[in-house]
């Protein structure tokens, strides 16, 4: 950690030196010398971090040497404050140039007198490095520094074949949960951290058969510190979903009570299954219990490390509970085999290695798990042998605990250097957060924790950060999208707790939970989960670079004021997340935050945008998604460093509107002047002029993501101009001013070559001929095309795609998916196609499909023709579709909900009896024991 610290005031002290600027007489000498002994001891520092934790005086020579680099970068960044501030930056126009002479004349006196101040301290810091030096031997750090590698794949590529000791306790719950026991029933996991009761439980809530059961499902966290509110509104939001309806209006303004009545009336009646993982306490159980309604056959699963909270909560609504044990020692061996070899059997020479390394882990499949991904990078006997050596010393006490800490501790100690901050930084995140990751990869470059790498922008290198925490096993994915790219991620509460320990010692984060905040000397970023009233009260923030605040709505806090946070002294603040806040207007203290990179008012009632904004020239990211701002500043062109322009809100007024989604304007802006936006979303065409607008888009040309709204047809041609110069562009998306208006990308010669991802939304007079030659497309959605030519025939060569999406896109009666084509397609989607009356899929195409959706398709009386080739099927969802359909797939059975569809091979298929035919869903089960029973009946009319 020293390291990174020492690195990044290296590099301001080089920028400071090359630039040449007036300093006093011999200060310019002083920084020179500080910055070459910073260099010579940097390469130690490696070293040093690694041992600290076992030398008491090496670590606290460590950490004089990271407050010294925290000064020296103050000290800096009040230089700049001083002598680079942008033209108007607090300052007057009534002050004379005197006054100004005089005050920088101070200042300078003062920086001057810090540095030399500065100077003297690290003269005790180099004699502690020469004996240091002398009495540690600097093993190889090459190693660590050519550990970047992209596996960025090898992390989604965790099947369920890969884990381990799984198969019989999911047997056993889905058997407590699909059984017909009347009244409803609670199903309880417990176990203590690290034994996957998580990863168990998601596996159940994900088994065809369950899902298949259940047709209301619903997955709350609960953990340690959770709100009510949130929990009820996430159940809330989860349920509707499954209706594909829009929430309740003004479900944000509902009470405690009111959320509580409104699940309880929507699931009254309705086959439900809930998941409250994490439960800690009886109290959490009771606050939850009686917003569920006491249905026939539904049931409510915990997950929890309290035994007495998974008895309680079965004895009282008649349940069962599973005590989750660790993994016998050969399921050990052949998970911890699988992670590090990628095979089930060990290579003869590390036999021995490997058992005295699993006897340490105590059948913990986290331990395992993370002990694997450091081991996974070492090639040499030595290493297994040194990493076994550093295991084997624990305290006999409390032998698993203290094994996982120590399993876990190494984990992070075996990080390559930059990578440690990054991995630290997870802690700034409540218990259980989801985690963007796009979010976190633009935190840590603001931050300055993401290096240059040649071909690459900083957020392919940030990417390859976090693929490499993946394969490491230290984060886990929590949600993908459809072509398989990672949307969210999270970690686990064992290795939250260890690197929160880890941030509190180094002082790298502090995290205001309440009145028992413990606020260290200087703060240098600041984590908000509960309450910002004891903020105010500390003195230790001045120097603060980094706030981000996580509580959505406090008293304290009113909608109109700012008066809570901005008296306080941020003048150094780099970094401002203040998502979600109750905030109505734009604090204009922002504008005086000079360093400041990062800016997210996501969630905000904000409107406006004041003009002060231009003097955030250091400013990379902005983000304004989800506030009610129509409109920036002309100003905005100034920020000559933003990478990340974000702007839009959705207004969502039924299922599958036209337009739910609006941007801002931009004709005042000369947007061409942001010449390192990597993402710009999402801009509106529709003012008069849009053709000069359009143009000023092919000066962006680093630009990766671009979002158009309220396209005109008569600025087709300037923006396909454009485009043929956005030679970096991975994702288009282009919406037309309304449903019938005309988008017009014919003129379009040069396509971005790696384009990846593709959103039409308005009339097509015919299928852009270009897209057809885009090999690294993944994902098309065509809406409102109104096409009248078969439009597969352009699409179905695309060797890439994974996802297409059709909504009322053809006009035609008969779509045809021919051989051979769409090799790699998993999703595809027909929605309102209202002519369409037959879809016929030859043999050999779409070998791969795995979900088919079709609604709205009110001509379509009749299953796709071929369907049966379709061997890697697992899902069919039907919406809205005509009743003489679902009759073809609706036999007459007497008892049993599941019936297998012969000559489909090893394609098992049910649905609901309840009366709800609107939704009919088929999934692929596993033949295996303990399975649900199948019956097989007569083969629907059109099956045959």
């Amino acid at each position: 950690m020293a390291e990174i610290a020492v690195t990044y005031v290296l590099d301001k002290l080089v920028a400071l030196i090359e630039e040449e600027v007036q300093l006093l007489r011999g200060v310019k000498e002083e920084i020179v010398w500080i910055a070459d002994e910073l260099a010579h001891i940097k390469a130690f520092l490696r070293v040093a971090d690694e041992r600290e934790e076992r030398s008491p005086e090496l670590g606290a020579w460590v950490k004089h040497v990271r407050d010294v680099a925290y000064d020296i970068e103050d000290v800096l960044d009040e230089y700049s404050l001083v002598f680079t501030h942008p033209s108007g930056y607090d300052f007057h126009a009534s002050l004379s140039k005197i006054v100004s002479s005089v005050r920088n004349l101070k200042a300078r006196r003062r920086i001057a007198s810090e540095i030399q101040h500065i100077k003297i301290r690290f003269v005790g810091i180099l004699e502690g490095h020469h004996r240091f030096q002398g009495e540690t031997t600097i093993v190889d750090t090459k190693i660590a520094a050519n550990t970047y590698h992209d596996r960025r794949q090898d992390a989604l590529l965790i099947e369920e074949a890969d884990l381990v000791g799984i198969e019989m306790p999911k047997r056993q719950l889905i058997s407590w949960l699909i059984r017909d026991d009347s009244g409803r029933e609670v199903v309880s996991v417990v176990g203590m951290g690290g034994l996957g009761k998580t990863t168990l439980v998601k596996k159940v809530y994900d088994d065809a058969q369950v899902k298949l059961h259940f047709k209301y499902r619903a997955w709350v966290t609960v953990s340690q510190s959770f709100k009510m509110e949130d929990l009820l509104k996430d159940m809330v939001q989860q349920l509707y979903n499954i209706k594909r309806k829009p929430v309740p209006q003004r479900m944000d303004s509902m009470s405690t009570d009111q959320l509580r009545t409104n699940i309880k009336n929507f699931l009254q009646k309705q086959r439900y299954l809930v998941v409250l993982d994490d439960v800690w306490h009886m109290d959490d159980w009771d606050a939850v219990k009686y917003t569920l309604p006491n249905n026939s056959c539904s049931r409510v699963m915990l997950t929890t490390r309290n035994s007495e909270v998974a008895f309680a909560s079965c004895q009282e609504f008649n349940g069962n509970v599973y005590p989750l044990n660790p993994l016998s020692p050969q399921e050990s061996w052949t998970l911890f085999c699988r992670k590090t070899f990628g095979v089930s059997s060990c290579p003869p020479d590390l036999n021995t290695f490997t058992e005295s390394i699993l006897r340490r882990c105590e059948g913990l499949p986290l331990a395992i798990v993370a002990i694997s991904g450091v081991l996974g990078t070492k090639n040499r006997i030595d290493d297994w042998d040194l990493i076994q050596r550093s295991l084997a010393d624990e305290i006999k006490e409390n032998v698993i605990l203290n094994s996982m800490e120590k399993i876990l501790s190494l984990s992070y100690n075996d990080l390559p250097y930059y990578l440690k901050s990054c991995f630290l930084y997870f802690s700034i995140f409540p218990e259980s957060h989801l985690i963007d990751k796009m979010r976190i990869i633009r935190l840590w470059i603001a931050e300055g924790f993401v290096k240059e790498k040649e071909g690459m922008v900083l957020e392919e290198v940030a990417e390859g950060y976090l693929y490499e925490l993946l394969n490491r096993s230290l984060i886990q994915v929590a949600g993908t999208t459809s072509e398989g790219r990672i949307k969210t991620c999270r970690i686990h509460d064992l290795f939250r707790e260890i690197i929160i320990w880890k941030s509190r010692d180094q002082n790298f984060v502090t995290i205001a939970r309440g009145q028992n905040t413990m606020w260290p000397e200087k703060v240098r970023r600041l984590s908000i989960h509960k309450t910002t009233q004891d903020v105010q009260e500390t003195k230790s923030i001045s120097r603060l670079r980094s706030l981000l605040m996580f509580q959505r709505v406090e008293s304290s806090l009113s909608e109109s004021s700012n008066s809570l946070l901005f008296p306080l002294d941020f003048r150094l603040l780099n970094l401002l997340d203040l998502q979600g806040a109750p905030l109505k207007i734009f604090p204009n203290e922002i504008t005086k935050l000079f360093h400041l990179k990062y800016l997210s008012l996501r969630g905000t009632k904000i409107e406006i945008i004041p003009s002060s904004i231009g003097n955030l020239q250091n400013l990379q990211t902005l983000d304004l998604k989800h506030t009610w701002v129509t409109a920036l500043p002309a100003e905005i062109s100034r920020l000559q460093k933003l990478r990340h322009l974000l702007v839009y809100r959705y207004e969502i007024h039924s299922y599958a509107h036209f337009n739910s989604k609006y941007g801002f304007k931009a004709m005042a802006l000369q947007i061409g002047h942001l010449r390192f936006l990597q993402k710009l979303s999402v801009i509106e065409a529709d003012d008069l002029g849009g053709d000069d607008m359009m143009k000023e888009l092919g000066r962006l040309n680093q630009l990766r993501r671009l979002v158009i709204v309220k396209l005109k047809r008569e600025n087709g041609a300037a923006l396909c101009s454009s485009i043929n110069m956005l030679t970096n562009l991975r994702a288009l998306s282009i919406t037309s001013t309304e449903e019938n208006e005309i988008i017009d990308l014919e003129s379009l010669s040069f396509p971005p070559p790696f384009l990846q991802r593709l959103y039409l939304t308005g009339c097509l007079e015919k299928l852009p001929h270009w897209i057809s030659s885009l090999p690294s497309l993944a994902k098309v959605s065509l809406k409102w095309s109104q096409l009248r030519v078969d439009p597969l025939e352009s699409l179905q060569g695309l060797p890439n795609l994974v996802h297409l999406e059709f909504l009322q896109v053809y006009e035609g009666e008969i779509l045809q998916f021919k051989a051979q084509g769409f090799q790699r397609l998993k999703v595809l989607g027909l929605d309102k196609l209202d002519a369409l009356k037959t879809v016929t899929i030859e043999m050999g195409a779409m070998p791969f499909l795995e979900k088919l959706i079709l609604q709205r398709c009110k001509s379509l009386h009749r299953l796709p023709s071929g369907i049966e080739h379709l061997s890697k099927l697992k899902l069919v969802e039907f919406f809205d579709m005509p009743d003489e359909l679902i009759m073809t797939i609706r036999p007459d059975i007497e008892g049993g909900d599941y019936w297998k569809v012969a000559n489909v091979p090893e394609i098992n298929s049910t649905y609901w009896r309840d009366g709800a035919w609107d939704v009919y869903s088929l999934e692929r089960l596993n033949e295996r024991e303990g399975s649900a029973p199948t019956r097989s009946h007569e083969l629907p009319p059109y099956w045959k």
